[in-house]
């Protein structure tokens, strides 16, 4: 089934789609906001439930530095 995004400002856009539903037959659907978008990017927060005590072990005596990680892994290439 085709689907088709309609984004509007005024609720009363909303009242007048619905009207509009029931008389040529489709559906409405209203996703849950998961989240909030800038420029076109959706970004969803994080799983607060998420367990992060195993990323520990990983990362636990390799002597990391933010200042030297980014020195050696965000270079620009010219």
């Amino acid at each position: 089934m085709p689907k088709a995004i309609i984004r509007y400002k005024k609720p009363e856009t909303l009242k007048i789609l619905k009207a509009l539903a029931e008389y040529f037959d489709f559906e409405i659907s209203e996703p849950k906001e998961t989240g909030f978008e800038i420029n076109g990017v959706l970004f969803i927060p994080g799983d607060k439930s998420a367990d992060i005590s195993e990323l520990g072990k990983i990362f636990s005596g390799k002597n990391l530095d933010a200042a030297e990680l980014r020195k050696k892994a965000w270079q620009r290439g010219k």
